[in-house]
């Protein structure tokens, strides 16, 4: 990966991370762990690969926040917007609305519906014989839901190679691990079984997510990318725990967890980058 990019990448995570802690604190609501599990992955599909023709459904609505910060890293959302954040009569609800934020299609966080609102577009742009990609985000919990994999039969089928699935693979969900409440592995086999290619990356590492970007582009069927990742990510009290998927921030908790990613980002800068 160019050596700026992957600088300016780190920089747009940490600043995007800072927001949606402040949001959250603000709001004093939850999800703060859902979002740092899929920041860096945010990140990279909106600033290291998207075009601006192209659409992005982050079906796991829950972490909202952290796609309000992306829009407001763009530009797209003000500070006044972000402020907004769960209060009476915003439009920054908890869960992704619709027809209200630029580049956010569809209301999510009704998990498990992102992939079949990819396919749609998917095959849209493809019979419209666009080059727009649709790049869809679900948790790997949602994968519990069984319209996931009827749409994941739908872009085999129809090869929708515009569609480009990505699972935040973090392996907790809001009760438990995802293969207590109800067993994922053979994850990759499963997904491949359907007629994708399957690669695995970590979600939380730009030099990975860039080789899987250029493996996609060389593949002749639809691509799911399974990201692994941890929830809570850079929080060391929280990481890996169930407890962050709700935990509204005290603050203690939040001046701790914005020095933990202060010392974690300044540390990133100094890593050679192969």
């Amino acid at each position: 990966m160019d050596t700026q990019l992957h600088k300016d990448l780190l920089t747009k995570a940490f600043h995007i991370k800072k927001r949606f802690l402040g949001m959250y604190k603000a709001a004093n609501a939850g999800h703060v762990g859902s979002s740092l599990s899929v920041a860096e992955l945010l990140t990279f599909v909106r600033f290291g690969w998207m075009k601006d023709s192209d659409e992005m459904i982050l079906s796991k609505g829950h972490a909202a926040a952290s796609l309000y910060a992306v829009l407001a890293e763009e530009g797209i959302l003000s500070s006044e917007d972000i402020d907004s954040f769960y209060k009476n009569n915003t439009y920054l609800a908890a869960h992704p609305p619709v027809n209200k934020v630029k580049r956010i299609p569809f209301a999510t966080g009704s998990l498990g519906h992102g992939l079949s609102l990819a396919a749609g577009f998917g095959i849209a742009n493809k019979l419209k014989k666009s080059d727009k990609r649709i790049f869809c985000i679900t948790s790997d919990g949602e994968l519990n839901e069984g319209s996931t994999w009827e749409a994941a039969l739908f872009v085999a089928q129809h090869q929708l190679t515009n569609v480009v699935w990505l699972i935040d693979r973090n392996r907790l969900q809001g009760y438990g691990r995802t293969e207590e409440v109800m067993k994922l592995e053979p994850l990759a086999d499963k997904i491949g079984a359907f007629g994708f290619e399957v690669i695995e990356a970590d979600g939380h590492d730009f030099t990975s997510l860039e080789s899987s970007k250029f493996t996609t582009q060389s593949s002749k069927r639809p691509v799911a990318i399974i990201c692994n990742t941890t929830k809570g990510y850079g929080w060391k009290t929280y990481e890996d725990k169930v407890d962050c998927h709700y935990l509204p921030l005290k603050d203690e908790q939040y001046d701790l967890v914005l020095d933990e990613l202060e010392r974690g980002f300044e540390l990133s800068k100094s890593v050679n980058i192969p």
